[in-house]
């Protein structure tokens, strides 16, 4: 039999590990393209032959993913296999419905294909949707493990926007390591908080040889989850976070609801700021699509640099840009601040937004007043700082996990708004993890 087309449906991540581990050298099958769609300036792009294997000396096109019906019926494509993650179930049945009317079949890879075994305990967290507080939550564990004495090495969901050879394996143990490696906004955010405290990050495109490295310096290997995807390692604890701000959102998105099923720890977080009819109501969905999993509550308190400076002043919220485009939360810690400071007007950034900003607001016009911190390259770096100095206000509260004035030179006032993890009552992490120990 002839081997089967195949076309592979991502978003620059997921898709790629899905292809290493299951298709690469499957001569059962021929991978036809890539689509891409969530990260911008992907299609048009190949996966390099360098990492693509023997099978494919040309290496593998990437298309956009308006592109797929075509490529269907101009390929003869017999399956496609959707990978990549936070999307709504009823979205979802959509592209396949959309991939079947073609004629061809549709594929969702589970966890036996595509996770790969460590030698050393593995620590996984993820989340139900983007934005939830994973980022938080693993420098939670982080700590709790490195003051029981553990060296933990942290691996991040890929994240690769550039030259995908050079990002085959990437290291991250000092902040230098972040201008070798060119990264944008979204890998900083990611990796610099592990690095200033303390813990190395390992991220790239092959997870297998990933995993390989950080096995040589940790005694428990710490996955950190991206979107709402499952985790690339098997996991001896899984700690998936989910978010009363959108109740029911925890069973009706892809692969997030997975998450949750398999869970040993779910962890309900923000429910300082969440009204309790939504709390109650992820409780309950917790407890019906997995009842043994241990249930934490935590708070999500803010910290805010200049807090007196927001009283009555027109501020710019800038919040983190992927919770606010594909994670479609309608508000974040910046606008929690500037509420709870007495801002007297939040500023609308739209009339001002310039090139891939501007872009960005007609593919999520849900995202209104609020400006996304995209910077998926150094152009779209460069148009977010034109649209925050271009932007008529007094203030620019900045609720990115990172520090935006250390990358773009920002030309009016600004304050800065962390945010924690704070378990409340018990069981806790830490209980939790002195038992896993």
């Amino acid at each position: 039999m002839s081997a089967k087309k195949v076309v592979i449906m991502g978003a620059a991540g997921r898709d790629f590990h899905n292809f290493n581990l299951y298709f690469r050298d499957n001569k059962d099958y021929e991978v036809i393209a890539f689509t891409a769609t969530q990260i911008p300036d992907i299609a048009g792009r190949k996966y390099p032959k360098e990492l693509a294997g023997k099978l494919y000396p040309k290496g593998i096109p990437i298309y956009d993913e308006k592109e797929l019906p075509k490529l269907i019926k101009d390929k003869k494509v017999d399956v496609v296999v959707f990978s990549y993650s936070d999307i709504s179930h009823i979205d979802l049945m959509h592209k396949a419905s959309t991939v079947l009317a073609e004629g061809a079949s549709f594929m969702l890879l589970g966890p036996k294909e595509t996770m790969i075994k460590s030698t050393k305990p593995v620590i996984s967290i993820c989340a139900a949707r983007t934005g939830c507080g994973k980022s938080q939550t693993t420098r939670k564990v982080s700590e709790i493990l490195r003051n029981g004495g553990k060296k933990v090495v942290a691996v991040r969901h890929p994240m690769p926007y550039g030259d995908l050879n050079k990002q085959r394996v990437q290291k991250f143990a000092t902040l230098k390591d972040l201008d070798k490696y060119e990264c944008t906004i979204e890998e900083r955010e990611e990796y610099e908080p592990h690095i200033v405290n303390g813990v190395t990050v390992y991220a790239g495109v092959d997870y297998e040889a990933i995993l390989r490295q950080a096995e040589k310096e940790a005694d428990i290997v710490l996955w950190d989850g991206g979107n709402n995807d499952t985790p690339f390692f098997k996991s001896d604890l899984e700690i998936v976070v989910v978010d009363p701000h959108r109740p029911g959102h925890e069973v009706s998105y892809h692969p997030g609801e997975t998450n949750v099923r398999r869970a040993d720890v779910v962890i309900i977080n923000k429910i300082d700021t969440a009204d309790v009819e939504s709390i109650e109501e992820v409780r309950d969905n917790v407890s019906m699509v997995n009842p043994e999993a241990v249930v934490i509550e935590a708070a999500s308190p803010l910290s805010v640099s200049k807090p007196m400076a927001i009283r009555g002043k027109r501020v710019l919220v800038v919040e983190d840009g992927p919770t606010l485009t594909h994670g479609e939360m309608a508000y974040g810690a910046g606008v929690m601040a500037a509420r709870k400071y007495g801002a007297c007007e939040l500023v609308d950034p739209r009339p001002y937004a310039v090139a891939s900003i501007q872009a960005t607001y007609e593919k999520y016009p849900d995202i209104g007043i609020l400006l996304p911190a995209m910077g998926y390259g150094e152009k779209q770096i460069k148009d977010l700082e034109k649209t925050i100095n271009k932007t008529e206000c007094d203030l620019v509260i900045i609720a990115t996990p990172i520090d935006l004035g250390r990358l773009i030179k920002i030309n009016k006032p600004s304050v800065r708004v962390e945010y924690y993890l704070d378990e409340i009552g018990r069981p806790n992490l830490e209980d939790v993890l002195k038992k896993f120990l």
